[in-house]
């Protein structure tokens, strides 16, 4: 048996102008860093072999079954079309359904040149695979809709970016990997028939219930506002929200120039590459409905005469604002104990964030605070004097503080420490963090260090793509 895994692939099947079929480029020395145990039983993976997990999770060996191909699309990056993109160092190995009736792409990382590379090797380093493997983990413990982490291996060979790191291979698990950009690359092109059959393949496998095009902008939208909510309420900025990296299924998707806020600042960015702000923390909502407009521009290109469903696809991206202000008021009401919006509430939380941006309040601790009724000397007793008020009429405040407000995030500064430690040899921060992160509700005293915000010289002032 060696590895086996469960595969039922279907987007294999689908004709070739989506994908081009290729196996992984093999390494010289895989050897295993980190394998989610728990993740693997969900998925039915099996192993009579600890060994061989390297191997295929290098893409050293392929497991019966496997149908590997690289995705293509297109999308807009920073606001700018590119007609082509694609996995340019990315192997899907194929589909598994797991315990719940769930499909699940299994795909490699760093798995080598593809014809999408654009002059790229193919390959990734450790560091940005052991980042995406605790983020993402660590938005999946938050309750967060993400792609998953499953294996992350070296591959005893140099990756050379700025100077020469180990070179790694992520083996991420996730809904699907079609994207905005999927879809735009078929419009761009006016291969309409290409563009009919994908819209009906993401309906079948994400959302059986929408009825045609309209429906499937319908149910994307909705599926993008509770993301982005999530995304606002843990104080997360995505830092390259492109097309190319908008899941249709509506999960966190492409852990690049990523990081969780410490300091609460509305505009705050950490992408090296952002350098206007686009991506900014506050630009995360009006991004996502601009990326809504590419794909219902896209998708209405399908249609005899667009004209016929303009009103109604505009009539599903105008509507996104407002839904998302009330998903995001409703993950903020129930980080300050309220369970049932009223009149008011909105103006309470807009004031109690304004004062956390005015004083530079750590924003997870100040929220996970005041579950403990430890409300921050920084917020005025004007604040707290409302809010107690308002509380009188929340029996439960104190339990619905607690399930909102996480104690433990992937903080910068400790992700960069992880990686520093990795890259020396030492796995054993990535392991506390990890143990840690699983359950960043609960107090772990064991782990109060973790809590902690960086110090002035611990502060990261920038994340990087790490492609």
């Amino acid at each position: 048996m060696t590895v086996s895994i469960p595969f039922d692939n279907t987007f294999a099947q689908l004709p070739d102008v989506f994908y081009t079929k290729q196996s992984p480029v093999a390494v010289k020395a895989p050897h295993l860093l980190a394998f989610n145990s728990e993740l693997a039983d969900e998925l039915n993976i099996t192993t009579d072999r600890k060994d061989a997990l390297a191997d295929v999770f290098s893409g050293n060996a392929l497991p019966d079954g496997a149908d590997p191909l690289a995705q293509l699309y297109s999308g807009h990056q920073f606001g700018n079309y590119n007609p082509q993109l694609g996995d340019g160092r990315a192997i899907l190995l194929g589909e598994v359904i797991d315990q719940g009736g769930q499909r699940r792409d299994i795909q490699l990382k760093g798995a080598g040149r593809t014809p999408y590379s654009r002059g790229g090797d193919g390959r990734a380093w450790l560091g940005p695979v052991l980042r995406e493997f605790v983020v993402s983990e660590a938005m999946h413990a938050l309750g967060i809709p993400t792609t998953r982490a499953l294996a992350a291996v070296t591959t005893g060979e140099t990756v050379w970016r700025e100077s020469g790191f180990p070179g790694a291979v992520l083996t991420r698990v996730a809904k699907s990997h079609l994207r905005v950009g999927t879809f735009q690359i078929y419009a761009a092109r006016d291969q309409i028939d290409a563009l009919k059959q994908l819209t009906q393949y993401a309906i079948a496998r994400h959302y059986p219930e929408a009825k045609g095009a309209m429906g499937l902008l319908r149910a994307v939208r909705d599926a993008q506002v509770e993301l982005i909510a999530g995304w606002l309420s843990v104080g997360f900025i995505h830092g390259v929200m492109n097309t190319d990296n908008s899941s249709i299924a509506g999960e966190t998707i492409d852990y690049g120039p990523c990081a969780f806020m410490d300091d609460y600042h509305p505009q705050q960015v950490f992408s090296s590459i952002d350098r206007m702000g686009r991506y900014a923390y506050s630009n995360q909502p009006d991004i996502a409905v601009w990326n809504l407009a590419q794909l219902a521009t896209a998708l209405i290109q399908q249609y005899e005469d667009p004209e016929t469903v303009l009103a109604e696809a505009t009539e599903i991206v105008h509507s996104m604002p407002g839904l998302l202000d009330d998903a995001r008021l409703r993950r903020f009401a129930a980080k300050i104990g309220i369970s049932q919006c009223q009149d008011g509430d909105a103006d309470l939380v807009r004031d109690l964030l304004q004062q956390m941006s005015d004083e530079k309040c750590d924003f997870t601790n100040t929220f996970r605070n005041l579950s403990k009724g430890n409300v921050s000397d920084k917020i005025s007793k004007d604040w707290q004097a409302r809010w107690g008020q308002r509380l009188l009429s929340e029996p439960d405040a104190h339990r619905v503080m607690k399930l909102a407000n996480p104690v433990f995030i992937a903080r910068n500064h400790l992700v960069e420490q992880m990686i520093s430690s990795a890259l020396e040899g030492d796995l054993s921060p990535f392991n506390r963090l990890m143990t840690a992160l699983r359950h960043p509700y609960e107090d772990q005293p064991e782990f109060a260090d973790l809590q902690k915000p960086p110090e002035p010289e611990q502060r990261v002032q920038a994340t990087f793509c790490g492609t």
